[in-house]
């Protein structure tokens, strides 16, 4: 438990928030432990509360952040709706990627962090501060600079274990997704409630999360979503029967 200076509406002595220290795949069920009993101290989650999920920067240059930014900024739509997202946190912590940073990395492809750095920031800037503006995206490179890491700021807060061991494992999937890809298009998707449950159980298909081991993440982020996972223009209804294949006599005329 560390102390939290952005919190306002709580007393002084409230104001905290529960930080883990670096931790491997492997640490997946002590940190559902941890959310366990903190829950059962009491602790509760109201609007104002939120999760963040870090990944070390070390393996990225600036051609895998490229793709990362580029395969967020194309499945938004679907991201924002599956994790619940209010829109308040959209407009203020969690904004989306920009389309302008996007376009500047289609033109300019940048192949190291250095790079990136000057379109992130808009200048080279060799000396990040923790609260620049910079920082208040959904995905947020400001970190690479500052702390190491690329920080996801999409989750609400919760004290569901089973549903933060979905966020880290959908977060370490882009973050895979972005080392070892080949390329990422940018194109923005174009969300569709009547697809958008398929739409979207594809797009974690295609980030590998598939299987006993990921049922219960798919689970948890397909479970806002609208539409039929099975189905992309929704579920066939069964025909209705005639009335002579029914066996009722047909009428001679």
């Amino acid at each position: 438990m560390v102390k939290d200076g952005s919190l306002i509406n709580v007393p002084e002595h409230l104001r905290a928030e529960v930080v883990s220290p670096i931790l491997n795949y492997g640490d997946l069920e002590t940190l559902q432990q941890v959310v366990r009993a903190v829950r059962a101290a009491g602790a509760r989650v109201d609007s104002t509360t939120a999760i963040h999920i870090h990944v070390g920067a070390a393996p990225f240059d600036g051609r895998s952040l490229s793709r990362l930014a580029k395969l967020v900024y194309k499945q938004e739509p679907l991201i924002f709706v599956a994790l619940g997202l209010q829109q308040n946190r959209v407009n203020r912590y969690a904004k989306p990627m920009s389309p302008d940073f996007i376009a500047k990395l289609e033109q300019y492809r940048p192949c190291t962090k250095d790079q990136l750095n000057r379109i992130w920031y808009g200048q080279r800037n060799t000396c990040p501060q923790h609260y620049d503006s910079t920082r208040y995206y959904g995905v947020n490179f400001h970190n690479v600079w500052y702390r190491g890491t690329v920080e996801f700021r999409w989750f609400e807060g919760t004290l569901h274990a089973g549903k933060i061991k979905a966020y880290v494992q959908f977060v370490l999937a882009l973050a895979a997704k972005g080392l070892n890809g080949r390329a990422a298009s940018s194109r923005k998707r174009e969300f569709r409630p009547e697809s958008a449950k398929y739409d979207f159980r594809v797009f974690l298909l295609h980030l590998r999360l598939i299987g006993d081991e990921f049922k219960t993440a798919r689970k948890h982020l397909l479970g806002a979503m609208p539409g039929d996972a099975a189905f992309k223009r929704g579920r066939p209804q069964p025909k209705p029967e005639t009335t002579e294949a029914a066996g009722a006599p047909v009428a001679e005329g």
